[in-house]
Parts: structure tokens; sequence; C-alpha cells
């Protein structure tokens, strides 16, 4: 079904230098397989799956699927066949129009015969297509959905709707790229149960890239080991599993002893969310609990269970319906989150936040971000732009909301700029930029402690691995050494070894820099290492609070998770 021989790719940078991606790579996929690829984050997993759906070009080699052969100086029209063959679900990949799931699929089908879904004719393809749009929405195990409106969807529920449509193409081979990055245990279990669906029914060939031993185990028939862009091991999973772990990282000691001092106290927060079409409602009540400081303190709970939302409105980026959120600020003052003023400025500036739509800035390097990062977080931040303030004519309570802005992802925060009327750049006016040439200097412990080398400083996000992506978000949360860090499931794309890496690297932070961490994640074996404590929200409720591995033992029952028993 798919053959591989000689391939070999590079990249160029936009510095002059070559990043070489994949070495001579010759493999063979039987018809109706499932192929598991695994490797360290920067192995030339992406870049294969790339090439393989034919929108990669390659230095030398060949790639053939079906009947199809491409070569490295194949035209156009050859690539073009191979992606007809193909069809791929990228990580974190949520494009989908904002309607029904069944008028997505819908889509998807009437526009792989007439080649654009954006005019369907929906009178004409509803009589045409129900049966199978009905049939893949059962397949990928949202029957139940069929009618939700999909951008409420949890993430989850969107990537079996990706694959729903993706499937819709009658593809040859469907190419996976993390496709349970961002989800829970339960949600999972229900992709991972469609894509066995898919293989079993419709005998679709598949390539599946996955950071997590235990996925392999429960679905692949055979695995590839990457390293530095080679197939290093080939074989049974259990054994190349094993092969892949042999050099992880030694674990640090976690003191897990909490400390007595109250850091943040979580009263009574009541919030609801209102959805005018399909999905559900979300209502958070009675939450109450506090964090010590030096505490790490992990969120965890279902898809859709309310974390995100906890943390954000910890965090003071959103608004509470009631209730209150108190910082204790360093002379011992507490201060509301939830209210602007000059005292929250002095709390937000001591705050670094990693949210999980963690997409870095596209045309601007790592250290120019880092930069402003800096910028925002410097110790004479808060004075210089009173005074600038003060010149424009703003108060301090405006000030602080304008303040708010610099922790929030950078889409959301441009959307509100416009809303008030007001331009980007009045950030930059307000809050300038650290020095480029101290930037180095300033974050080198912080990069050696993430195992990420100073010379990504130069380069652009589309020129980085997925894992080199997290870390370097990851660095520009920590780079300002905040003593209260939040962190939102950032840590799905990597793969155990790098995994280790940044775990033993938030310990260090934890112990030496004396941060209490805040943290959402789905990664069970991940937040049973790095957690002091735990507390498990469902619906919106908290339904315990303490030690780790006695929460992660009842989320887990929850969940009800299959592929766990791989582990």
């Amino acid at each position: 079904m798919i053959e591989v021989k000689n391939l070999n790719k590079t990249y160029k940078l936009d510095n002059g230098e070559t990043l070489t991606a994949l070495k001579d790579i010759n493999l063979n996929v039987k018809e109706g397989e499932i192929l598991g690829i695994i490797g360290k984050s920067g192995s030339g997993k992406t870049s294969l799956l790339r090439v393989l759906r034919g929108v990669e070009d390659f230095d030398s080699g060949m790639v053939k699927i079906g009947d199809v052969e491409v070569k490295n100086d194949s035209s156009k029209y050859y690539f073009n066949k191979l992606k007809k063959e193909t069809a791929i679900h990228l990580q974190r990949s949520f494009s989908l129009w904002p309607e029904s799931v069944y008028n997505n699929v819908i889509r998807k089908l009437y526009g792989a015969k007439y080649g654009d879904e954006a005019t369907v004719d929906f009178d004409f393809a509803n009589d045409q297509y129900d049966d199978e749009a009905r049939r893949l929405v059962e397949m990928v195990g949202l029957k139940d959905k069929i009618d939700h409106y999909a951008p409420v969807l949890s993430g989850g529920e969107k990537q079996r709707l990706i694959i729903a449509r993706q499937l819709a193409k009658k593809p040859k081979v469907l190419l996976l790229d993390e496709p349970a990055t961002m989800a829970c245990p339960k949600t999972k279990q229900a992709i991972f149960k469609a894509i066995k669906n898919i293989n079993r029914e419709l005998g679709v060939t598949v390539v599946l890239v996955s950071h997590l031993p235990e996925v392999h185990r429960y679905l692949s028939d055979r695995l590839i080991l990457l390293e530095d862009g080679e197939i290093k091991e080939d074989g049974n999973p259990g054994e190349i599993i094993g092969e892949f772990l042999k050099d992880i990282e030694d674990e640090i000691h976690l003191d897990k002893r909490l400390t007595d001092d109250t850091l943040i106290k979580v009263r009574n927060v009541y919030k609801r969310y209102y959805l005018l079409t399909g999905g559900n409602v979300l209502e958070m009540k009675n939450v109450s609990f506090d964090v010590n400081r030096e505490d790490v303190l992990s969120l965890v709970g279902s898809s859709g269970a309310g974390k995100t939302v906890l943390l954000r409105t910890i965090g003071g980026l959103d608004h509470l319906d009631a209730g209150g959120i108190l910082f204790k600020s360093s002379d011992g003052l507490w201060v509301d989150i939830g209210k602007p003023s000059v005292e929250r400025m002095g709390i937000r500036k001591n705050l670094g936040f990693m949210h999980q739509e963690f997409a870095l800035a596209h045309y601007s390097t790592i250290r120019d971000q880092i930069a402003v990062k800096l910028g925002f977080k410097n110790q004479d931040t808060i004075d210089y732009a009173r005074k600038k303030a003060e010149e424009e004519g703003l108060s301090d309570e405006i000030l602080d909301s304008l303040y708010q802005l610099t922790d929030l992802p950078e889409i959301e925060a441009k959307s509100r700029l416009e809303q008030a009327g007001l331009l980007p750049e009045i950030l930059d006016d307000l809050f300038p930029k650290f020095p480029d040439k101290a930037v180095k200097t300033e974050v080198k412990p912080i990069f050696e402690a993430l195992d990420l080398p100073l010379d990504i400083l130069n380069r652009k996000s589309y020129e980085l691995s997925g894992g080199q992506k997290v870390r370097a978000t990851l660095a520009l949360a920590l780079c300002s050494k905040p003593g209260v860090l939040m962190l939102d499931e950032p840590f799905g794309d990597l793969d155990p070894l790098t995994l280790r890496i940044v775990a033993n690297s938030i310990k260090r932070i934890n112990k030496e820099l004396k941060a209490t961490i805040v943290m959402v994640s789905h990664n069970i074996d991940f937040v049973k290492e790095l957690s002091k404590r735990a507390i498990l929200i469902e619906d919106g409720k908290l339904i315990d609070d303490g030690d780790p591995s006695d929460i992660l033992d009842k989320f887990k029952n929850l969940c009800n998770a299959e592929y766990l028993q791989c582990s």
C-alpha cells in the first residue's frame, strides 16, 4: 500500500542554515495496517507524514501510495494525485465550519465530489449523502452530537469530527499526527475507538504519530522509531517502546510537603456560560479552596469540566458572576484579582501564564517575543507605564485593564483592544520591550533547564518542531521568573523523554525560585509525578481535593479508558 525508498528531506531556514529532517528513509506499509511512528520531538515524524500526504517536497527518493508514485522531481500534478489518496489530521488542528456536525460532514462529502464545499447545495447534498454522513458520524462516536453546533464541541469531539470529515474524502490512507493531544482519557478512548472502527470497518490504512507509548500498545500493529530523521528500529510495539524509553532522564525528587502560607483564596466562585445554539451550558458554582505558597496544584477532570475556565478566573482573565479570588501581595495585603487597581498590577507582574492555544507569533523570532514578554514583566514596568499613562490621560484602573491583556493569547488581546476602539500599539507604548542584546543572558538558565538550544532564539515558530514550540512557549512564561505560574494543558505534544526534562525543570523552578504552580493537564503520569496536590473538577463542580494519587485513581475510574491498561 505504501512504499518509501531512499527518502531525504532538508529544510532551509530563514537565517541561511539548513536542517536535515529525514535521512535515507526506507519503509513499506501493508494495506489495512496501523503503522505507529514514535520518536523525540524534532525527530522528523511530522515531516514524514507531510511527505506522505503530498504537501511537502523532498530532496531525493520516492514515495508510492497505491498506484501513485512521486519522486523528488515529479510535477505538481503527481503531488496532487498523492493528496487524493490520503487524508491527514494534524496536531492541534480545529478547522471546522460554524454549523452542525451533520452539515460539516455533508459539506466535505459534497466538496470531495464537486471540488468546493463552500458553495454546497444542501437540498441536493442532504438527499444524496444523508446515509453516508450519518454512518461516518456514528463511526467516530458522535451520533448523539449530530445536530450540535461544531464550534462548541469539546476539543476531543472536534478532533473526531475532523476525522469524520477526512474520511468523507474516501482516502486509502489516513495520516494522524497526535490526534488526541488535547483530550482527557475518556475522550482519548473515544478517539482511539473511532480509529479502530475506521481501520476495521473501512479497511483504511492508518499511519499514526503519537508520543504516548500506551497509545501504540493499544492501536499500532507495528511501530517504527525515528531518531534524528532516521529509522532506528522497526518492529513489535512493545520492544520498540522499550528501546525508545531506555535513555529517559532520571526523575528528580519533589518534596511534596505543603506550606501553611496561603497565597490565593478562591471563594464561592460562580460562573455560567450560555450557548445560544447547540451544546451544553457550563455552570460552575460554589467552588472554594486555597492555594498555598510553593504548592504545585493540578486541576484534573474530563474535557469540558470547567478546568480552563477556573484557571482563567484564578488568573483574573475572565469576570466571575459571583464569588471572589484574592491574592496575597508582597506586603501581605489581600488583592482582588477581579478588580482593576495598581495593586492588581503588582500581582500580575509576578504572574506567568501559558495558555492551551499557545501559538507563538508566526513572523517574530523567539528572541523578539521574549523581549516583548520581559518588557511586560520588567521590574520597572509599572512605574514607567503609570508615568506614560498619566501623560496620555489614562487612569490607573484603565492602565491595569490594559495590563491584563498582556497575559492573554495574542489574538484574544487584539480582539479586546478592537472592541475598545484601541490599536495594539498602545501596549508597546506603555510597556516597551526588553533590550534584544540582553535577552540571551536573561533566558540562558531557563533554556538550559528546558534543554532548549540558545540558537533557536533567532528562529521563527514555523522553524521549530512541535516539542520545541511547547518548550519555547514555556520559556516565554518563565523568562520573568514569576512567583505564580499557571499552565493550561501545555504538555500533550511532548514525547516522554522531553516531558521528563520539562517535569524536572518545573520541579527545579518550584524548589529554587519558590514558585507556586497551578496547572491543568490530562497526562495522568505527569500529574502524579509533578503535583503536590490535585483537585478533581466535573461538570463545573469541585468533586475532591487532596493527594494526587488518590484523586487520579478516582479520575481514572470515572474515565473507564481501556487504553490506560496498556501503560
